[in-house]
C-alpha cells in the first residue's frame, strides 16, 4: 500500500525537489518518516518558519526548480507567509505546505485553525489542496504553476487526517515543459521601429532578464548597437561592471550619477524589466518612449508615459527580431559615459585607513573567489552592495529586493550553500536583520555549512535614520537596537566570532573565516556615517559634470 505521505515525497522528489524546510507539526511526521526514507530528498528542520520560506525561495531561484516548505496550522502558517512572500515578489518557484484541519472540522472554531487557503490567496499564484487518490497530480500541477510565465510560489493545504491514508492513483507524470508563445508581430514591428529612429537608446534590464538564461543574447545586442546599460539591483551579473557601455543600478548607492545617463536617452529599451523593484515612471521622463521586452506585460501607467511597444513572449525570440536590425551609430558620448562611471565608483571606494561599511565590502570583494556566493540583507548596506559589489553572474549576489524584507541574509545564505555546496557562501548583515533570524545560525552549524556570517554592527537602523534626517525629523528617535556590542564573547550558538574595529584586523579574521570548515561570524564594528552622503540619492539627476 502506498500512502498520502509516502506518494507525496516520491512525487516532490520526481519533480526534482532536494529539501524541504520547516518545522514539523504532530500531523507532518508521517511525511516526514516518508522524506526520511525516500532517497534523493531531505528535512531540514529551521529555527523558525519564515526562514523556511526564505530557503525555499532561494532553492527555487537557484536550481529553477521549486523550493518547498512547511509549517504547522495558524501560527506556523503566518510566521512562514513571510518567506513566501519573498518567492512571490523576488519572483522564484515555491511549493509551500501547511496543515489543515480535516473536512469536518475546517469551518469550526477549532484551536489554531484559520482559513490557510484565505490566508496565502494574495500570497501566491495558485492555492489548493492534497486530497488521497489525487496527490501525484496535484503536485505536479502546483510544481508546473510555479515554475511558469512568472515563477512564484504556490499553497498546497494538506488535511491533518490523510497522511497515512492509502492513496492510489496512476504512475507519476513527468512535470511539463512552461508553455512558450512568441510576441506578435505587430508588437515586434513597433519595437524595431522604435529602435531604428532612436539616436541616443538606453537599455535596462531586471529579474527576468536575471532568469533568462539569455546573458549572451543581451550582450550581442548590447555590443551590435552600442546601448549604455542600465540594471535593476537584482539583475546584477547580467553585464560585468567594467563593460565601457555599463552605467550602473537603479535607486540604490548614488543612483543619482546614474541618472545623468538615462536622463539623456530618447527611448528605454526594457529586457525582462519588472516594476516589483522599481516602476517605469519612477525614472523615465514622460516625453521618452519606451520598448518593454519580456514574457509579461509592461506595467505602466500610459496616461503619462508613451509604451512604444508591448514584446509579450519568449524573449529570446524577440531578441533575434531585434538583432536582425542593420546596426546604428548612436550619439553617445562613451568617453562621457566612461568618465561618469569611475566618478561613480571612486565615490564608493573606501578612505584609505577608514573602517567603515565600504571598508568591509571591499575587503570581502578581495577575498571571496570572484564566483563564490554573496548574500546580504536589507538595509542602508544593501544599497552599497546594490551598486558597489562586482558581480559576474546574477546568481553570485542574492538580495531581496521585490519584498525587501529584513532577516533574508542568513537563511538565504543556508540554502545558496545547501544548493551550491562547491562555492563559497559569505552574508552581510546589519544589527536589524540579524535579530530577526539568528536562530537560523543554530541551523547553518547542525548542517557544519561553512558560511562567513559578516555583521555590520552600528547598533542601529540606519537608513531609517537617514530617512529622519533628509525630512528634517529628530534622526535616532526610535533607531538605536542596543548600548554596547552585540556579541560579547568569542562564540554565538557554538559558533566562533571574531570582533575587529579596523581593517588590518579585519583582513586577518577574513583569511581567518575561510580557511574554517563550519560557519564563523564576523563582528565588523562599525560607524554608520559613511552610509549619509550615499543612499537615498533618487533615481532623477541633482548634479551636472564639466564632461557633460
Amino acid at each position: 500500500m502506498i500512502t498520502v505521505a509516502q506518494r507525496f515525497a516520491e512525487t516532490l522528489r520526481e519533480i526534482g525537489v532536494r529539501y524541504i524546510f520547516g518545522v514539523p507539526s504532530g500531523s507532518m511526521i508521517d511525511y516526514m518518516e516518508a522524506i526520511r526514507k525516500t532517497q534523493g530528498i531531505d528535512f531540514v528542520l529551521v529555527s523558525h518558519e519564515a526562514g523556511a520560506g526564505f530557503m525555499a525561495s532561494i532553492c527555487g531561484r537557484l536550481t529553477r526548480i521549486p523550493g518547498a516548505c512547511f509549517a504547522t496550522f495558524g501560527p506556523g502558517a503566518t510566521n512562514v507567509s513571510t518567506g513566501i512572500g519573498a518567492a512571490l515578489l523576488d519572483r522564484n518557484p515555491v511549493l509551500v505546505f501547511t496543515d489543515e484541519m480535516p473536512k469536518e472540522k475546517r469551518h469550526r472554531c477549532v484551536q489554531m485553525n484559520i482559513d490557510h487557503k484565505a490566508l496565502f490567496k494574495p500570497l501566491t499564484k495558485w492555492t489548493t489542496r492534497l486530497m488521497p487518490g489525487k496527490v501525484g497530480e496535484t503536485l505536479f500541477k502546483a510544481a508546473s504553476i510555479a515554475v511558469k510565465t512568472l515563477p512564484g510560489p504556490v499553497y498546497v493545504g494538506v488535511p491533518s487526517d490523510i497522511g497515512s491514508r492509502e492513496s492510489r492513483e496512476q504512475d507519476l507524470l513527468v512535470l511539463a515543459a512552461p508553455e512558450i508563445r512568441q510576441a506578435s508581430p505587430s508588437a515586434v514591428k513597433a519595437m524595431q521601429e522604435s529602435v531604428s529612429k532612436a539616436k541616443k537608446p538606453v537599455l535596462v534590464m531586471g529579474i527576468l532578464a536575471a532568469q533568462s538564461n539569455l546573458k549572451p543574447l543581451i550582450q550581442d545586442v548590447i555590443e551590435k548597437f552600442h546601448l549604455p546599460v542600465v540594471l535593476t539591483p537584482m539583475a546584477k551579473g547580467m553585464v560585468s561592471e567594467d563593460h565601457p557601455l555599463y552605467v550602473g543600478v537603479l535607486n540604490h548607492a548614488l543612483a543619482n550619477i546614474v541618472g545623468q545617463t538615462h536622463s539623456q536617452a530618447d527611448l528605454v529599451i526594457g529586457i525582462g524589466y519588472d516594476p516589483v523593484e522599481v516602476n517605469y515612471e519612477d525614472w523615465v521622463p514622460p516625453s521618452v518612449p519606451i520598448v518593454h521586452i519580456s514574457t509579461v506585460p509592461a506595467d505602466l501607467d500610459t496616461n503619462s508615459h508613451i509604451l512604444a511597444a508591448d514584446v509579450v513572449g519568449d524573449m529570446e525570440t524577440s531578441l533575434h527580431a531585434l538583432i536582425s536590425l542593420s546596426s546604428m551609430k548612436t550619439k553617445w558620448d562613451l568617453e562621457a559615459l566612461l568618465k561618469r562611471k569611475q566618478e561613480m565608483f571612486a565615490a564608493l571606494t573606501p578612505a584609505k585607513g577608514s573602517f567603515g561599511p565600504l571598508a568591509v565590502l571591499q575587503g570581502l570583494r578581495q577575498i571571496l573567489p570572484f564566483d563564490g556566493i554573496l548574500t546580504c540583507d536589507v538595509g542602508a548596506h544593501l544599497h552599497l552592495i546594490g551598486q558597489f559589489w562586482p558581480t559576474p553572474e546574477p546568481d553570485c549576489l542574492l538580495m531581496t529586493n521585490g519584498w525587501s524584507s529584513m532577516g533574508f541574509a542568513i537563511p538565504a545564505a543556508i540554502a545558496a550553500k545547501l544548493c551550491r555546496p562547491d562555492k563559497k557562501v559569505a552574508c552581510v548583515v546589519g544589527d536589524g536583520g540579524f535579530l530577526m533570524t539568528a536562530g537560523e545560525l543554530a541551523t547553518a552549524l547542525r548542517l557544519g555549512l561553512h558560511i562567513v556570517f559578516i555583521l555590520l554592527s552600528d547598533r542601529e537602523l540606519s537608513l531609517i535614520r537617514i530617512k529622519q534626517k533628509h525630512k528634517h525629523y529628530k534622526a535616532g528617535y526610535g533607531t538605536l537596537l542596543f548600548e554596547q556590542d552585540l556579541m560579547m564573547s568569542e562564540t554565538f550558538l557554538g559558533i566562533p566570532v571574531l570582533t575587529v574595529s579596523d581593517p588590518i584586523a579585519y583582513r586577518a579574521a577574513l583569511e581567518k573565516s575561510f580557511s574554517l570548515s563550519g560557519p564563523v561570524i564576523i563582528q565588523a564594528k562599525i560607524s554608520s556615517t559613511e552610509y549619509d552622503d550615499l543612499v537615498l540619492k533618487g533615481n532623477r539627476v541633482q548634479r551636472k559634470f564639466p564632461y557633460l
